[in-house]
């Protein structure tokens, strides 16, 4: 195995253990952040949490992705991470203002609000990783 080949590998797992923490860390803000308790809702098997939810956690991936990719470095891919969790906070923000969303609609299990929520974030996790090419 040559230097490049332990580099290579070195390089592999760095990202993949920032993009890991980094998933948790956006998982737990998030959570925070929602007016309703996603895991306690999807532990009781509501649909619309976990689209929900779901939808946002890919959209925020498709732009650690999308940052994997085009960033120089460690230090750069983590500012356009700080970047993607806020487009994705924001993203819910606006959504729940502009939809009169209740936290009703996802207790009470409207897989269709649910699904639509987890669209738009995963709509603004495409653009913003786009946005990073």
């Amino acid at each position: 195995m040559t230097i490049f080949a332990n580099v290579s590998i070195m390089n592999y797992a760095v990202h993949l253990l920032a993009g890991a923490l980094l998933m948790v860390v956006f998982f737990i803000i998030y959570t925070r952040v929602t007016v309703y308790d996603e895991m306690a809702l999807i532990m009781q098997g509501n649909s619309a949490a976990a689209l929900s939810l779901g939808g946002t956690l890919l959209g925020f991936m498709l732009t650690i992705a999308s940052a994997i990719l085009h960033s120089a470095n460690l230090v750069e891919f983590l500012i356009w991470a700080a970047v993607a969790m806020l487009v994705q906070i924001l993203a819910y923000m606006i959504a729940a203002k502009l939809l009169h969303m209740s936290q009703h609609q996802i207790e009470s299990g409207n897989t269709a609000f649910g699904g639509l929520l987890g669209a738009i974030s995963i709509a603004a996790g495409i653009l913003n990783a786009a946005c990073l090419s």
